[in-house]
C-alpha cells in the first residue's frame, strides 16, 4: 500500500490542510480587528506620513526647517485633509502643520533622548488621537519627527501589510504546526490503530480447519469496532455453515456404505459372466467415493489415535482385501516386503489403510489393465505402490494432489483420492512422492519419520 493511500497519511494531509486554513482566517480576522481599532494597521500608515516627511524636509537659507514641495508630499495632503506633524531639530528649530493634538503639543523637547515612540492611551480609555515619535537623518541633518495616522490603507498598503504579516507570522506558524503534525500523527494513528493491527494478525492466522476462532475488540478503536463486530458474526455463520455440510456429508456417507456394501455382496454372489466384473469394479469405486468423504470428515476432526503400526502386515491385509478386485480389472498383484524383522512406524492404522487402498484403486484406473500392481515394502519404514501403465509426466507430479484434479477430464474417479492420500501422509509427518517405474508405469513412494522410542 503506498503512503497516500494509508490512514496516517491522510490524516496529515488533512490536518495540514484545515491548520493552514484556520492560521489563514485567523489572520484575516486579526488584520479585520487592528483595520477596525485602527492600531496595528496605522503603523503602516504612520510609516508612509514619516517616509514622506523625511524626504521632503530641508533647510532654509538662514538655517531653519521647510518642506519641499515633493509629489509624494503633495498626494499625501490631498489624501489626509486632517493631516498634523510637527518637526524640531536638536537646535531648536520648528516646522508644524495641521492641528496637532494639545496633549502633545505640550511635549516638546521632552522626547529628544528617544529614537522612536508610539504615544497612545489604556485599554479602555475614551477615543483619543495618538501619535508616532521617531528620530530620522535627513537632508537636513537629524530631526525627530511626530505626527498622527496617515488616513486609511491605500489597497497597495493593504496588501503590503497582509503580505508582511503571512511572511513574518503564517509562514513560520504554518511550517512549524506542519512539521508536528507530520511527526505526531503517525504515532497517535499507529498507536491508536494498534488493537485494529491485532485483530488484522488474528484474522490471518484463520484456517479452514480452525473453526470458532473471533477476533478481539477489547482495543480496538469505537470507530472500528462494527466492522470487527460484522467480520466476527460472518466467521459465526461461517462456522455454523460448516458444520452442517459436515454433518450432511458424514451422515450421507455412513448412510451409502450399507446400502453399497449389500450390493457388493449380491454381485460377488452372482454366476461368472462378462458384466460381473465391471459390475464390481463400479461397485468398488462408490465404496471408495464413500470411504473418500468419510476421510475428509475424519481429517477435519483430527482425533484420530496414533499407534505403532507394522507395515508388513497392514500392506498384507490390504492386498488380500483387494486381490479379488484387481485380478477381476486385469491385473496381476505383487507384494514383496523384507523377511524378518517388521517395518514399524508410529500412525493411524485405519488412515494408512485407506492410503493404501487409494493408491491400488489410482492404479487400477490408470494402469491401463495390463500388467502387474506391486505393493513394496522398503525397509525401515517406506512403502511404494507401483503400476506397468503409462506413467505421469513430470509437469504433472504435484498437480495430481490437488483436490478434484485430473489428468484426463474423461477418466473416472472423483480426483479426490491422491489429495485425502497425501493431507493423510502430512498428517503423519511423512513424504508423498511420485517417480517412473522402470519398464514404464508410476510408483508412488511414501516415506515415514523413525517412530519414536
Amino acid at each position: 500500500m503506498s503512503a497516500q493511500g494509508t490512514l496516517r497519511w491522510r490524516l496529515v494531509r488533512r490536518l495540514v490542510v484545515l491548520q493552514i486554513a484556520l492560521l489563514g482566517a485567523l489572520l484575516l480576522v486579526l488584520l479585520g480587528l487592528s483595520w477596525w481599532r485602527g492600531d496595528a494597521l496605522a503603523l503602516e500608515t504612520e510609516d508612509r506620513v514619516l517616509d514622506v516627511l523625511r524626504d521632503s524636509v530641508a533647510r532654509t537659507p538662514d538655517g531653519g526647517l521647510a518642506l519641499r514641495r515633493t509629489p509624494a508630499l503633495a498626494e499625501l495632503r490631498a489624501e489626509v485633509p486632517a493631516l498634523w506633524f510637527s518637526i524640531h531639530d536638536m537646535q531648536g528649530h520648528w516646522l508644524s502643520e495641521g492641528r496637532v493634538p494639545p496633549e502633545f503639543a505640550r511635549i516638546g523637547h521632552a522626547l529628544d533622548a528617544v529614537g522612536q515612540a508610539r504615544l497612545g492611551w489604556n485599554l479602555g480609555d475614551p477615543a483619543r488621537p495618538t501619535a508616532r515619535v521617531k528620530r530620522m537623518d535627513t537632508a537636513a541633518g537629524t530631526v525627530q519627527i511626530m505626527t498622527g495616522p496617515g488616513g486609511p490603507l491605500s489597497a497597495r498598503q493593504l496588501a503590503k501589510v497582509a503580505l508582511l504579516t503571512l511572511a513574518a507570522l503564517g509562514l513560520p506558524a504554518a511550517g512549524l504546526m506542519a512539521l508536528v503534525t507530520l511527526l505526531v500523527t503517525p504515532l497517535v494513528v499507529r498507536r491508536a490503530m494498534r488493537g485494529l493491527d491485532r485483530a488484522a494478525a488474528d484474522a490471518a492466522r484463520i484456517e479452514v480447519d480452525r473453526r470458532g476462532v473471533r477476533l478481539p475488540t477489547a482495543q480496538v478503536p469505537a470507530e472500528a469496532v462494527p466492522l470487527v463486530d460484522a467480520v466476527n458474526a460472518a466467521l459465526a455463520r461461517l462456522d455454523e455453515g460448516y458444520t452442517r455440510r459436515q454433518r450432511f456429508l458424514l451422515d450421507a456417507a455412513h448412510e451409502l456404505r450399507t446400502p453399497i456394501a449389500i450390493l457388493q455382496a449380491r454381485l460377488e454372489g452372482l454366476p461368472a459372466g462378462a458384466q460381473r466384473a465391471p459390475l464390481l469394479e463400479d461397485v468398488a469405486r462408490l465404496a471408495t467415493l464413500a470411504e473418500q468423504m468419510l476421510d475428509a470428515q475424519r481429517l477435519s476432526q483430527q482425533d484420530a489415535a496414533f499407534a505403532v503400526v507394522d507395515l508388513i502386515e497392514l500392506a498384507g491385509q490390504v492386498a488380500a482385501d483387494l486381490a479379488p478386485l484387481v485380478i477381476a480389472a486385469g491385473y496381476t498383484l505383487a507384494l514383496e516386503a523384507p523377511a524378518g524383522a517388521p517395518a514399524l512406524v508410529h500412525g493411524d492404522r485405519a488412515a494408512l489403510e485407506r492410503v493404501l487402498a487409494n493408491l491400488v484403486q489410482n492404479a487400477l484406473q490408470h494402469g491401463g489393465r495390463r500388467g502387474a500392481i506391486r505393493l513394496r515394502v522398503l525397509a525401515p519404514h517406506s512403502l511404494e505402490v507401483a503400476d506397468q501403465g503409462e506413467g505421469i509426466a513430470v509437469a504433472d507430479r504435484e498437480r495430481i494432489f490437488e483436490p478434484f484434479h485430473r489428468l484426463r477430464p474423461q477418466a473416472g474417479g472423483t480426483g479426490l483420492g491422491l489429495h485425502l492420500v497425501r493431507e493423510i501422509v502430512q498428517r503423519h509427518g511423512a513424504r508423498i512422492a511420485v517417480r517412473d517405474e522402470p519398464g514404464g508405469g508410476a510408483c508412488f513412494r511414501i516415506d515415514f519419520p523413525p517412530p519414536a522410542m
